[in-house]
C-alpha cells in the first residue's frame, strides 16, 4: 500500500489535493482513499491530509504515520512542524519552493534519502501565472506525477477536471503540466550530474 501525507496551510487546498490524488489513482484502476487530519482549520493554520493507494480494497482508516510520499505545500512548515517524521527510507519528497533542500535548511535531513526521490517545484509561482491565485495544490500533483510516476499526468488532469470546471480546470491542468515539465527537467539534470 502506498501512503501519502500532505502538509500545508489552511486555504492552500491541501485536502482537495489529497482528494484529487485519490481520484487520479482511481482513474488508473486502483483503490484509493483521502481524508484530512482535523484540527484548527483556519486559513493559514497548519493542515495535514492523507491519501492511500493500493491494488486492493483499503480498510485502514488511521492517519499516515509512515508515509511513502511526503508533499509539502508550504515550505515555512519545514521548521515549524516535523514534516519528515516517519518518512520511509526510500520515500519521495516534493516541496513547494524554487530553492534547494540545502537552501531551505533541510539539507541534513534530505541527505538521509535518495536524491532521485527528492524535488522542489515553484508551485505557488506556477499557480499565480496560470490561476492568478497562490493555490499550489493541483500544481504539486503535476510535480508528483513527474517525480514518482505513481500516477500519470493524464490521471492528475482528469482528477482536476472532475474537481473543478471550465476555465478553472483548464488553468489548473496547464499549471500541473508545467510543474510536471519542471520536475522532469530537474530529475534529468540530477541524472546528468
Amino acid at each position: 500500500m502506498l501512503q501519502i501525507r500532505l502538509h500545508g496551510r489552511g486555504g492552500q487546498g491541501v485536502v482537495t489535493a489529497a482528494e484529487m490524488l485519490s481520484l487520479a489513482a482511481f482513474e488508473q484502476g486502483r483503490h484509493a482513499q483521502a481524508f484530512p487530519s482535523f484540527g484548527s482549520e483556519r486559513t493559514g493554520a497548519p493542515v495535514v491530509a492523507f491519501c492511500r493507494i493500493d491494488e486492493r480494497e483499503i480498510r485502514l482508516r488511521e492517519p499516515v504515520l509512515q508515509p511513502d510520499v511526503l508533499i509539502v505545500q508550504d515550505p515555512t512548515l519545514l521548521h515549524q512542524v516535523d514534516v519528515f517524521q516517519g518518512l520511509k527510507e526510500d520515500g519521495y519528497v516534493l516541496i513547494n519552493s524554487k530553492r534547494s533542500f540545502e537552501e531551505l535548511g533541510v539539507g541534513e535531513v534530505a541527505r538521509r534519502f535518495r536524491p532521485e526521490r527528492l524535488a522542489t517545484v515553484p508551485a505557488t509561482e506556477i499557480a499565480l501565472r496560470h490561476l492568478g491565485r497562490p493555490l499550489p495544490n493541483a500544481v504539486m500533483l503535476g510535480g508528483l506525477a513527474a517525480l514518482s510516476k505513481l500516477v500519470t499526468l493524464q490521471a492528475v488532469q482528469h482528477a482536476i477536471r472532475h474537481t473543478f470546471g471550465g476555465k478553472v480546470a483548464a488553468a489548473n491542468e496547464a499549471a500541473a503540466a508545467e510543474a510536471y515539465e519542471y520536475v522532469t527537467r530537474e530529475m534529468q539534470e540530477l541524472k546528468a550530474c
